[in-house]
């Protein structure tokens, strides 16, 4: 299944949003990407069918297994291109931030591996 750029987003935050928070909802999310609760509704319930999440009956998001595996890896692309855009090409702080948010969704394996073994990872 391949998922887009924005359901990558969705993952993406759901994970940081449980490493900064006990529970993660609808309008954490919502907020966090400053979409409409029905906008991250719509879209929880499709990653539910997808078996990429689970949403317990107090609102709670979770990642399953699969969502989990999913979202760390869109992570790893976002830290690895957002540190190699400052480290080896010198971009500031914000540019580098909001570049590599674009670029994680459509890099290559080939290229992303070239980036990671050229930051020494």
């Amino acid at each position: 299944m391949r998922i887009h750029e924005s359901g990558e987003n969705y993952l993406e935050t759901i994970l940081q949003l449980k490493k900064r928070n006990e529970m993660v909802r609808s309008i954490d999310i919502a907020r966090e990407l400053s979409f409409s609760k029905p906008s991250v509704s719509r879209a929880i319930a499709i990653f539910k069918e997808e078996g990429l999440v689970n949403v317990e009956e107090n609102g709670n998001i979770t990642l399953t297994e699969k969502g989990y595996i999913r979202a760390q890896a869109v992570l790893e692309r976002h830290i690895t291109i957002t540190d190699y855009l400052q480290q080896i090409l010198g971009v500031s702080p914000e540019n580098a931030e909001k570049d590599a948010c674009r670029i994680e969704h459509v890099i290559s394996e080939e290229t992303f591996s070239k980036i990671k073994k050229q930051l020494g990872e």
